[in-house]
């Protein structure tokens, strides 16, 4: 019988089942993810993540699975939780620099809860043709699409639809994400999340993707964005490149230690 010591956090909702797996590789399979991640018969959770020593040097290495047992690319709120994480296990100093599937990243906490982490650069804003959806590459591939109303948008349906059309395939499918602009700077944004196969409370990287499609195709002057998800407000920073890349990405927003245990498997 398998025995694992666990963390539960969350990050606007986003929930998510952290494993310290430095001194030992838990050697969890596909089911084994998925049923720990399972809200009836395991613990509960969007997504797992191990952390794990970093032969490159940094503080520790981020791997991501998503609920469906699958392992899978960055994730925004998993990576404020894990920073906490480590925090607690004593790992690092004022900030924690880690790497994860998508390279180098830097978090630091702010107080009263709440995180700054440096996201990776994006090299653009791609246009699908329709004039009102969008392509960004976060550390996840996203699927943008502006909307009057995000809450009379039929997410679930929605989001499984474009979720696996065949322009996504290349990249194992697509998170999708309606955005409301609500004023200069503030938007809502809901996500329909890959692997998951749901619409999520929250998403990092998919708001993070919003705020830069929201720049580059409404709002040309603002580079820092309120961003209102289901389960809390994030906010998302950048700077623009002459070339229409983005730099200096920062997502802040809550993370939180919900409870630790032990699980028999």
């Amino acid at each position: 019988m398998k025995r694992i010591d666990f963390s539960k956090y969350q990050g606007a909702g986003n929930d998510f089942v952290l494993i310290d797996a430095r001194a030992a590789d838990p050697e969890l399979t596909r089911d084994e993810v998925r049923r720990l991640c399972d809200r009836r018969f395991g613990i509960g959770a969007d997504g797992l993540m191990t952390l794990e020593n970093d032969p490159a040097g940094t503080d520790f290495y981020m791997r991501y699975y998503n609920s469906d047992g699958g392992e899978s690319t960055m994730c925004g709120n998993g990576g404020r939780c894990i920073a906490l994480f480590a925090r607690h296990l004593g790992i690092g100093g004022r900030t924690e620099r880690f790497r994860s599937s998508d390279g180098i990243h830097e978090a630091e906490r702010l107080g009263d809860g709440q995180w700054k982490l440096k996201m990776i650069d994006v090299a653009q804003v791609r246009p699908l043709g329709d004039g009102r959806s969008w392509f960004v590459f976060t550390g996840s591939p996203h699927y943008v699409e502006f909307t009057d109303d995000v809450a009379q948008v039929d997410v679930a349906a929605r989001g499984a639809e474009i979720r696996r059309r065949a322009e996504f395939a290349a990249a194992g499918g697509t998170n999708v994400n309606f955005v409301q602009v609500q004023e200069p700077g503030r938007i809502r944004v809901r996500t329909f999340e890959r692997g998951v196969e749901a619409e999520t409370l929250a998403c990092g990287t998919g708001v993070t993707a919003a705020a830069l499609a929201t720049h580059r195709t409404r709002q040309p002057e603002c580079r820092n964005f309120t961003v209102e998800a289901m389960g809390g407000i994030l906010g998302v920073k950048f700077a623009t490149r002459p070339d229409g890349s983005f730099s200096d990405i920062f997502l802040t927003g809550p993370a939180e230690r919900v409870f630790t245990g032990r699980i028999e498997l």
